[in-house]
Formats: C-alpha cells, sequence, structure tokens
C-alpha cells in the first residue's frame, strides 16, 4: 500500500496546474453526484464531545467515473482553533475498486482545505460575474489560505483583500501568499471592509456570530461559505434569504449531521424554506440548472462538505503520485 505523506500531496499541489486539476476534478465529482451516479452513504461519528462536535467522523463514497472507491478518517478538535495545530485532521484510505485491495493511506489535512477550496472556485467559476475583480477572503486558518489559492484561478483578479479576527494573523498570511497569488494583497482591518465593493467573497472561518452581512455586500456579489460553528453562524439571515442559493446536495445540507446552523437556524425561523435551495453544483456542472441571470444578482454557494470532492481529490493524487490505481487510470 502506497503511503502519500502531507508533504508530498502539498508540493503535488503547489502547481497552479494541478490545482486547476483539481477544480476540474472535483466539478466532474459534484455532477456525478447531483446525476445520482455516486455512493454516498451519511458520514458517521464518534465523538468524545456531542456540544462541541469533538471526535472523529467516517466519510465512505464512491465515484465511479472516477473508479475512485475511499474512505475519509477526520478528527475534529474546536479546542485546537487559534493553535499550530489544525481543527481537522484526516487521512483518507483509497482501495482498488475492483478487488478490494487497499491500496493507499493518503494524509489529508491539506487536500481536506483545498478540495473545499476547489468547490468554492468552482462555485465562482459557475456563478461570479465574468468581469469580477476582488476577491476578499474571510479568515487566517488553512481553509482561508487554501481558498485564497484556489479561488484566485478562477477570475482575472487585481485584488486580494484579507481579514480575519487578529490582523496580526491575516498579516502573516499575506506574507506567505506573496508570490503564490497574482495579485497584489490587501490586509484590512476589518471584515466590513474586506467586503466593501468586493465581486466574490470567500468566507471559511469559525465564526460564533456572521462575518458576512447583506448590508456589507455589492450588488453582484458571489459569496461561498464554508465555515462552521456548532454554537454560531458565518452568513446573516439576510444574505441566505436574498440570495440564489447553490449548495453541494440538498440531503447534505438541509440534513446536515451536526446542523450547519447558517442553514438551520433561517430555515427553523422560516426565513426561508426548503424551496429556497436553487441548485446543487453538479446541476450547474451539467448544464441542467441555471446560475446567475443578472449582473446585480447575489450569489451564494453554502458548503458543509461531501465525500465525493475527497474521493476525487484522492484519486488525482493518486494518479499524479503515479501510484497503482485502477480507478482512474
Amino acid at each position: 500500500m502506497l503511503i502519500i505523506t502531507e508533504d508530498e500531496v502539498e508540493n503535488l499541489l503547489a502547481e497552479g496546474a494541478m490545482v486547476d486539476a483539481l477544480i476540474d476534478a472535483v466539478a466532474a465529482a459534484m455532477a456525478d453526484l447531483s446525476a445520482g451516479r455516486v455512493s454516498l452513504p451519511p458520514r458517521s461519528a464518534a465523538l468524545i464531545d456531542p456540544v462541541t462536535v469533538t471526535g472523529l467522523l467516517d466519510m465512505p463514497a464512491y465515484v465511479p467515473s472516477a473508479k475512485a472507491l475511499t474512505s475519509k478518517l477526520v478528527s475534529v478538535f474546536p479546542t485546537n482553533a487559534g493553535t499550530a495545530v489544525p481543527v481537522r485532521q484526516a487521512v483518507i484510505v483509497v482501495f482498488d475498486p475492483e478487488d478490494g485491495r487497499p491500496a493507499a493511506l493518503v494524509e489529508s489535512t491539506h487536500l481536506t482545505a483545498m478540495r473545499t477550496g476547489a468547490c468554492s472556485a468552482l462555485s465562482a467559476r459557475l456563478l461570479a460575474r465574468p468581469d469580477a475583480s476582488t476577491l476578499a477572503v474571510l479568515g487566517t486558518g488553512v481553509q482561508a489560505r487554501a481558498h485564497a489559492l484556489t479561488v484566485s484561478r478562477v477570475r482575472a483578479f487585481r485584488e486580494l483583500r484579507l481579514a480575519g479576527r487578529s490582523q496580526e494573523k491575516a498579516s502573516a498570511l499575506a506574507r506567505e501568499l506573496e508570490g503564490q497569488v497574482p495579485m497584489p494583497i490587501r490586509v484590512c482591518g476589518s471584515f466590513e471592509q474586506a467586503q466593501d465593493g468586493a465581486d466574490v467573497v470567500a468566507a471559511a472561518t469559525y465564526a460564533t456570530e456572521p462575518v458576512v452581512r447583506r448590508e456589507w455586500l455589492a450588488p453582484g456579489t458571489h459569496v461561498s461559505s464554508v465555515g462552521y460553528h456548532p454554537r454560531g453562524r458565518e452568513l446573516d439571515d439576510a444574505t441566505v434569504a436574498d440570495a440564489l442559493l447553490v449548495v453541494e446536495s440538498r440531503a447534505a445540507a438541509l440534513n446536515a449531521v451536526p446542523p450547519n446552523r447558517d442553514l438551520a437556524d433561517p430555515l427553523a425561523s422560516g426565513v426561508i424554506t426548503e424551496d429556497h435551495v436553487h441548485a446543487e453544483i453538479g446541476e450547474l456542472v451539467a448544464g441542467t440548472a441555471t446560475g446567475r441571470t443578472a449582473a446585480d444578482q447575489l450569489t451564494l454557494y453554502k458548503s458543509v462538505g461531501v465525500a465525493v470532492q475527497d474521493a476525487a481529490a484522492a484519486a488525482l493524487v493518486l494518479r499524479r503520485v503515479g501510484g497503482h490505481v485502477r480507478a482512474g487510470s
């Protein structure tokens, strides 16, 4: 069995062409999901603390088009927030779909962040205005870094804005990203400042109170939101209510366990109904649903994460490393 380390994954995904390939791989997987071609059981959890959702998640998936049979194990430890240890750490086990042999173990903390960013990038590719020129990334952690690296690939952005709860951490992330993104970087003093006039807002925070607010968003903004806090929210009600809402999977978004409050709260209070979900992102990829219809339309992609993204990403990495996977080779 091949073991692919975190360093190998990070080095591989440092190449712009590989990031583009990852976005394309995730697009194909999302189209498969929406067309009903995948096997995606509900994730299971072994929780140390159900209140903080601390513990271990298991996320299996089979994606026939990529011939990827995988299971991701991800630990979630919210108490790691603000430390050198990521809140989420993961490995993906890849099996040969023809005879069931374990083919590879892929360290996947960085891969998880990048596949999440890749789907946000896909949402921007499909929903952001063609002339979008300013990208705002909210957050300072591994997901924020991944979003800067991925979302910046899909439009000719002329400025990247960064904002977080700590301006010191935002400045450190800006220094880390210098030379890795093809645009000037500006560290903003607040979330509101970062969103002022931004064309694309990529939120990747561990917020307890909304950091994306409707009154801060310009007409025609595209928002991607991947943040999750068991007792908090990243988006306010007005943003969710006013936006053309796209999700990865209706079932996953509306019935997430534990619930993602960015959608669960406005659903529970009657601000929106389940019919407010306009489309799955895979339907946009396949052309079975429409996206943006006006330049001033607010669009929103809300992610809860689905294992088909991990399967597609791991299969891509394994092919590029040269490991033996009948699937996708």
